[in-house]
């Protein structure tokens, strides 16, 4: 039986997934949370985890590093999907990519009025591409983290970050205005393992469909 290897990233996506995984018999046999190991072996010989920064789980797996890798479609869309297959929409993972504002900014009278703002995110594609097709003029500068500090020290007027509850945003006196997108994870797959290992990895896909319907 040809040898599998899965792309996670430790904390949401790994801790959702587990019940899929489960669901297709394969249990980790370490707990990435506490556990050091980067490869984890499962209670299946030929099915190993590797635990990458949820950002290169597409590069993993568009490369043959991993058959199979589970990522956000905002990571997706930056990524571009070459090579990869995306047979799954795992529904986990949910939450709205937005435009916030500091409270007190019109942001639709910026908007209407064509005004160039400057919008702090690390989704650099999405956001060219979502303020491209409303005709605004954007000045995109790049962040790793912490977005919701951007409008408030004054490098940005607006943001485009994933928003979950909303809880962040409000903490930090800001508003979100705008949905761009909703986003959950995907199951996805290099396209040469699926013909190569078809017989080892669709009973895999089967199983995560079916959990998923569930």
């Amino acid at each position: 039986m040809a040898e599998i290897t899965i792309a996670l990233s430790k904390g949401r996506i790994f801790d959702d997934t587990a019940p899929l995984l489960e669901a297709a018999g394969i249990v980790a046999k370490d707990n990435p949370a506490s556990s050091r190991k980067l490869i984890l072996d499962t209670n299946r010989a030929n099915v190993r985890l590797v635990i990458v920064r949820a950002s290169d789980v597409p590069t993993y797996v568009q490369y043959g590093a991993a058959d199979l890798g589970i990522a956000g479609k905002d990571v997706l869309l930056e990524h571009g999907g070459n090579g990869l297959y995306q047979p799954l929409d795992l529904n986990i993972a949910r939450c709205r990519m937005m435009v916030a504002v500091p409270e007190g900014f019109d942001y639709d009278s910026a908007v209407r009025q064509g005004a160039r703002l400057r919008v702090a995110t690390k989704y650099l594609q999405t956001t060219r591409e979502h303020f491209a097709d409303k005709g605004v003029h954007v000045d995109l500068i790049k962040l790793y983290g912490s977005m919701e500090l951007a409008p408030l020290v004054g490098l940005a007027d607006a943001i485009v970050d994933l928003v979950s509850t909303g809880s962040t945003l409000k903490a930090n006196h800001l508003r979100a205005v705008e949905e761009i997108m909703p986003i959950s994870s995907r199951l996805i797959i290099n396209q040469a393992a699926l013909k190569l290992k078809r017989e080892t990895i669709q009973p895999i896909l089967d199983a995560f469909a079916q959990a998923v319907k569930e």
